[in-house]
């Protein structure tokens, strides 16, 4: 059985992120994984999966040596973010406001998960596993035991769930979640843009779901519909030709004329573990909370647990195994976490109601907002991690 300081389940951006921050620490490390990134070519197509990373996230990735190998990929900075649901109210926001170069900078999922696999090598302490995935996890005195798929077995002081929203280290632990079902789906569209690039994201608001648009290297974007189920099968459906007709009649102007590259789609649900940590056992990431990407927040939340536990584990020193770590680690997030996701449940629900009151009322309050000075500010360096 293979010794270890501690085992994280899930290579992808935040279980790597993790992996490389504890190696930095002189901890042993192993890291689960089903698939490995594939290598970056420049002629790939764009992943439909991105994230707005926030300046927060951007100085992690820094400290852990990734983020020179993430711009020598691909990224595109924007500095702009307009709201809006009738066009005479709309909230602006600019990185000049902050005296900032940028608000932060839209990445593929998969270029930020490969710079952090590209790390690794750096660390003699750090061993991937992959394919690896944890068949049965098994608590015993001083830590855990994880049983592989393969039926090899791995004992750790500490096992980080990293794996996702379906997390089988969450389950295995027998960690109960609340969950909500927005009855929504979410679709993804890749599309090529006649209009040379922007440096803004916008998001308009509609009675059956937002319509957004983020700009992506070059002249891509990834464009955002959330809609019913039905709907979102029907447009998946779609022939590029006819997606691109519905995506005419139902995007605003700002979009321009557009060629449909690629799209998928996936459920919006709502997840919060009811705990993060058990003896042996913390949940990072998706697998602790998944939010409605209304602002594109998920991953820099997750990126957020990981500078947590990261400080929590070297304040500690010889101690880190102690449970008080994971307690602390848990006090200083769930709070924040939930906020997050309460204030995006509050937006979301507050734009889907048709009732002409509300209605005028937040059109209203989107108007204000945009000369709201120092509290729009405030917003803005909440949500970017400031």
């Amino acid at each position: 059985m293979e010794q270890f300081d501690i085992v994280v389940a899930g290579g992808g951006m935040v279980g790597a992120a993790t992996a490389i921050g504890l190696a930095q620490q002189g901890l042993s490390v192993a890291v689960l994984e089903g698939k490995a990134p594939e290598p970056f070519d420049p002629s790939q197509a764009m992943d439909l999966r991105v994230s707005a990373i926030s300046p927060n996230s951007v100085a992690l990735l820094e400290r852990l040596g990734a983020w020179p190998a993430v711009m020598a990929m691909r990224v595109c900075p924007y500095k702009r973010l307009e709201t809006w649901e009738h066009p005479e109210c709309r909230t602006r926001f600019n990185a000049d406001e902050l005296h900032l170069e940028r608000l932060g900078y839209i990445v593929e999922n998969r270029v930020l998960q490969l710079a952090l696999w590209q790390q690794f090598a750096s660390y003699p302490s750090l061993k991937p596993l992959c394919p690896a995935r944890m068949a049965k996890l098994e608590t015993v005195s001083g830590g855990v035991v994880v049983t592989l798929d393969d039926g090899q077995q791995l004992a750790a002081k500490l096992l980080v769930g990293a794996d996702g929203a379906n997390s089988q280290v969450r389950q295995q632990a027998g960690i109960g979640i609340t969950a909500w079902d927005y009855r929504q789906h979410c679709m993804l569209i890749n599309v090529e843009t006649a209009l040379p690039q922007q440096d803004i994201t916008w998001q308009m608001f509609t009675p059956h779901g937002p319509r957004s648009f983020l700009p992506l290297p070059g002249h891509q974007g990834s464009l955002v519909w959330y809609d019913s189920p039905e709907r979102i099968r029907q447009l998946s459906a779609m022939a590029p030709e006819q997606l691109k007709e519905q995506i005419q009649a139902h995007f605003p102007e700002e979009l321009g004329d557009f060629t449909v590259l690629r799209h998928g789609s996936f459920p919006l649900i709502r997840r919060h573990a009811q705990q993060y940590s058990k003896p042996g056992v913390v949940l990072l990431g998706d697998a602790a909370h998944t939010i409605n990407p209304l602002a594109g927040q998920g991953v820099n939340l997750g990126f957020k647990d990981v500078d947590v536990l990261l400080h929590e584990i070297e304040k500690a020193g010889q101690d880190w195994g102690r449970p008080s770590v994971l307690s602390a680690y848990e006090r200083r997030r769930r709070p924040d976490n939930l906020l997050m996701q309460s204030g995006m449940d509050f937006f979301y629900t507050t734009f889907s109601n048709t009732l002409a009151p509300v209605k005028f009322l937040r059109n209203a309050g989107l108007k204000l907002a945009e000369h709201a000075g120092p509290i729009k500010q405030k917003v803005l360096k909440y949500a970017m991690g400031m």
